[in-house]
């Protein structure tokens, strides 16, 4: 680790390089957000356990008739299998965002290489992420769509959700770091953005060739709808084509702007917190 001034952006080199220094810290952050509580982590557990039930209780139970249109899929599961995805997106921007500024104690320090802290906000966002993705699979095994080939791909996703948060990310704590109502900003976009996005709503049922397409330029529609596909959709991803290529690539541009913002602006960190 060197002095944060000279240091290069290499995030691929820095994350290998200090793997476990990151996985350390991630677990730290995650027990961190609990901390001083009687259950502690599970706390981290419980309050998705509720959204589900929450929803199952409203739209299994009460409202058994609600579909998500178009298909014979229970509302609940379809709507849970898009909220799974979403979560771990809003949480890892959230938190992701916020990271530079609450770690402020080692931005200060000529030793601590900054760059991973946005990546070690990612990964400990991964611990929740993991019991939902449990969550929604029992839920469709409740509902006869049992776990198959294809819910493998599921990992794939994950990484795809990650991969997004990071990109973002970067740009977002270091701007956060000189504009504090960013956050504030962050969780209004990200409203917007939930609504935007078809989780509660399904996108094909859109009979506006247009404004469908314009929607699906929203890389959040490829792994949300990815995750519905892996679970009770039984497709491929590769069957997607163009669209593969384009998430990634939007998500390259992103990853690329956003580290080259946080590499312009980490030179002032330390003076400005």
């Amino acid at each position: 680790m060197s002095n944060n001034k000279n240091q290069k952006l290499n995030i691929f080199a820095e994350g290998f390089r200090n793997r476990k220094l990151i996985w350390k810290l991630a677990k730290n952050d995650f027990k961190k957000r609990y901390a001083g509580s009687y259950l502690g982590v599970v706390w981290g557990m419980i309050q998705p356990l509720v959204t589900v039930v929450l929803y199952f209780l409203v739209f299994g139970l009460i409202f058994p008739s609600q579909r998500s249109s178009g298909s014979d899929v229970p509302f609940v599961l379809f709507l849970t299998a898009g909220l799974v995805p979403w979560f771990f997106f809003s949480e890892g921007l959230t938190t992701g965002t916020n990271g530079l500024v609450e770690y402020n104690y080692l931005v200060k320090k000529v030793v601590f290489n900054i760059s991973i802290l946005p990546i070690i906000r990612a990964v400990a966002c991964v611990f929740t992420h993991l019991f939902f993705i449990i969550v929604v699979l029992i839920m469709g095994s409740i509902y006869k769509y049992y776990p198959t080939v294809y819910t493998i791909q599921v990992i794939y996703y994950s990484f795809c959700i990650f991969a997004l948060i990071l990109a973002i990310s970067y740009a977002a704590s270091a701007i956060c770091v000189f504009f504090r109502d960013l956050n504030q900003l962050m969780t209004i976009l990200l409203q917007i953005l939930m609504w935007g996005t078809p989780i509660m709503w399904d996108l094909t049922a859109l009979h506006n060739e247009t404004v469908k397409k314009i929607l699906m330029l929203n890389p959040l529609v490829y792994v949300i709808n990815g995750y519905r596909e892996s679970i009770y959709g039984r497709v491929w991803f590769f069957e997607h084509g163009w669209y593969n290529l384009y998430f990634w690539a939007v998500t390259a541009l992103l990853f690329l702007a956003g580290t080259a913002i946080f590499k312009k602006l980490r030179v002032h960190f330390s003076d400005v917190l």
